[in-house]
């Protein structure tokens, strides 16, 4: 099974989509990835997920990746005596650390760190961001606040800090557990939620030791102003729109994201667009003219791949969504006006050699008009750095590593294939043209070319370019 776009679909599971025939419907009608959501999922839910799509895996004979998502810190407000109160803007409420339910002056914020890093000035975002708030008095447990929007609290809203920087990391107890749990299930991806700086990255680094990708989800203002840091030390990045649209002022959100895809794109990480794209398919069987602008968008833009969150996970039509998305990716990838853009958004290539054959590749590709790029990887560099270029044919990615090939199931561009290592040079070039003409990407007499590291299997070496001729029986005639 082929893909006619190079954009990538990440779709989420839920309710509406955890049985094995139901995700077998969403990989059929186009996703790529799925997306574990553990703020509401336990660990017997994760294994359970984690073992259908690894049989739809089997059945069908395509890698598919699988991104476990932490829920990271959640912070709420307490409880009110009545369950909620009427406000108005210029009232005044005290936000501290009482257990006792709260009233209309005041109510307990169970979260300490939050008390202790919140000045003057600050804004509180309740109920994402129905209710805004800004600090007026600080003191230690307990900071006075003045309502600037709002008609009501009530109980257990979480809360948004748009300019303070909690010294809490964003990984919590709850976090450690999914994430050990998220290991053992062979999980390809962790996405790690509500990042702020660079060292948030550490520790799930640290647990994670390369057995899974790390991907930041950019949802925090302050993650905006150290992202290259970031960029720098994830795996992958996600553009969360939905947090980061509560937090910053929504007209900011397009450029944010559109300055989010195109660092990404440079530095050569995986970037995913998510939140709402296709919101209004949770409910009807076809999207608004505005969220297929959306998700087309996006497309344009280059990301890696975009994501279905709500629509796919407990919506009333979790396969036309996806197929939808499908359909709205294959056709702008079919505009006359799309390889202009991509191209025009092309980074400079880095001076190192493996970015000077992955650049020569794409140009040998273009002038020659061959039929595929095959690129042997074991580590999945290869692959990311053909996947940096944006060719205008398709990216044959061969590993001997099944890891390898679910975690490149999210990058742009990359058909990945599970194969025995090449034995040589030889047996290398010939398998590229066999498994090229098998997965319907070239025909005899037929161009392909081919980049590799040599010696073989030495991870990160990619340094051969070669061009092989497809013969009738499939093999390579040079």
């Amino acid at each position: 099974m082929r893909r006619n776009r190079q954009v990538k679909i990440l779709a989420t599971l839920g309710p509406a989509s955890d049985t094995k025939e139901m995700i077998a419907k969403l990989f059929a009608a186009g996703a790529d990835v799925f997306r574990i959501n553990m703020s509401h999922a336990d660990h017997a839910t994760l294994r359970k997920l984690v073992g259908l799509i690894r049989e739809v895996e089997s059945e069908t004979k395509r890698p598919i990746g699988i991104l476990c998502d932490l829920q990271g810190p959640k912070h709420r407000i307490g409880r009110f005596k009545d369950g909620e109160i009427e406000i108005a803007p210029g009232d005044k409420i005290a936000f501290d650390n009482d257990e006792k339910p709260g009233d209309a002056k005041r109510v307990n914020l169970p979260h300490p760190e939050i008390l202790s890093a919140l000045k003057k000035g600050d804004r509180i975002l309740v109920d994402d961001g129905r209710v805004r708030l800004k600090a007026i008095e600080c003191k230690p447990g307990k900071v006075v606040a003045q309502v600037l929007i709002g008609k009501k609290l009530s109980d257990r809203k979480g809360v948004s800090l748009p300019d303070t920087e909690i010294s809490q990391g964003a990984m919590t107890d709850k976090d450690r557990k999914d994430l050990e749990a998220a290991i053992e299930a062979e999980c390809d991806w962790v996405a790690l939620s509500f990042v702020q700086r660079p060292d948030d990255l550490a520790e799930v680094r640290k647990m994670a030791r390369g057995r899974l990708g790390v991907l930041a989800k950019v949802e925090k203002p302050q993650a905006i102003e150290r992202l290259d840091e970031i960029i720098e030390l994830a795996d992958a990045i996600m553009v969360a729109r939905g947090d980061l649209g509560v937090e910053m002022p929504l007209e900011a959100v397009p450029g944010i994201q559109k300055q989010i895809t195109r660092k990404c794109r440079r530095a050569g990480k995986p970037v995913v667009v998510a939140t709402q794209m296709l919101e209004s398919m949770i409910a009807a069987p076809v999207p608004t003219r505005a969220e297929v602008s959306d998700v087309a968008t996006a497309v344009y833009e280059g990301a890696d791949a975009i994501m279905l969150s709500a629509e796919s996970a407990a919506g009333q039509f979790p396969v036309e969504a996806v197929s939808t998305m499908n359909s709205i990716a294959e056709h702008v990838e079919c505009d006359p006006t799309y390889r202009g853009i991509i191209t025009a958004q092309r980074p400079e290539a880095e001076a190192t050699g493996a970015d000077a054959i992955s650049l020569a590749a794409r140009q040998i590709v273009e002038t020659l008009q061959l039929s595929a790029l095959v690129c042997y990887t074991a580590s999945g560099t290869t692959g990311l750095r053909a996947a940096r270029e944006r060719p205008p044919i398709p990216i044959v990615t061969l590993s001997p590593v099944a890891r390898t090939c679910r975690k490149l199931a999210l990058v742009w561009g990359l058909h990945c294939v599970i194969t025995e290592d090449a034995k040589d040079l030889d047996d290398m070039v010939d398998r590229a043209c066999r498994i090229a003409v098998a997965e319907d990407f070239a025909g005899p007499g037929d161009r392909v070319v081919i980049t590799a590291g040599v010696p073989l299997r030495t991870p990160g070496s990619t340094n051969m370019l070669r061009i092989a001729f497809v013969s009738s029986d499939g093999m390579s005639a040079i």
